[in-house]
């Protein structure tokens, strides 16, 4: 055994045993892009909980044991199923759901969402665009949560799809930022298998399209 090895062999288990514990147990997610805002901001970094559903084989999606199921209204992190990148978006339907959208209203089994106005806010979704988002607080049977909308329903295509039986083994996501969100409208649907685990808070945050100072306000809170 090379001398360095046998110097250092406290320091190789830790490493070792904390890279276990990151591809099998807990982890965390910085968050890059705008599309779970106004729940998610660029610069927050979120607690993945691995072991919310399955019990997987470290660094691969070969599943041991499920442990939980996957229900509406979780935030989860996944592989995308159309390039293999990491995403974090809401699950909003589950296996045997019939989910539609009617001009950006969700329906989830014949029953739709009802949205409550809230107010607007100034986002800045490219460099040197501004707009002025609306947001709701998105009412349905699974809980409440705010999204936002850059632009009321006009008949774009990302405004209505379905409806959509989902099959065993499949689930549905969508960004709280409705208009600004590359989800299952775009790849489909997401087999379990895909599935890494459920965000259930921010553990820190910083302005990272500012100043870069942290946002100590998020710091610990719990994700809904």
């Amino acid at each position: 055994m090379p001398k360095w090895i046998r110097n250092n062999r406290g320091f190789i288990v830790f490493i070792l045993l904390f890279g276990l514990f990151r591809t099998a147990v807990a982890d965390w997610n910085p968050i890059p892009s705008g599309s779970m805002r106004p729940t998610l901001l660029e610069g927050d970094v979120v607690l993945v909980n691995r072991l919310a559903f399955d019990l997987k084989v470290p660094l691969t999606d070969i599943v041991v044991a499920h442990l939980g199921e996957p229900k509406r209204g979780d935030i989860v992190t996944f592989s995308s199923p159309r390039d293999g990148v990491r995403l974090i978006k809401r699950l909003v339907a589950v296996p045997g759901d019939t989910v539609a959208m009617r001009n950006k209203v969700l329906v989830v089994n014949g029953k739709a969402a009802t949205y409550a106005p809230i107010g607007t806010a100034v986002e800045h979704p490219a460099p040197g665009t501004t707009v002025h988002a609306l947001r709701f607080n998105e009412i349905t049977a699974s809980g409440a949560r705010v999204v936002q909308w850059f632009h009321l329903p006009d008949g774009s295509e990302e405004d209505s799809f379905g409806p959509v039986v989902l099959p065993a083994g499949s689930y549905l996501m969508l960004g709280d930022n409705r208009d600004d969100s590359a989800d299952s409208r775009y790849f489909g649907l997401v087999p379990r298998e895909l599935l890494i685990g459920r965000a259930v808070a921010i553990v820190g945050s910083a302005d990272i399209k500012g100043n870069w100072a942290p946002r100590l306000e998020r710091f610990g809170e719990r994700l809904r």
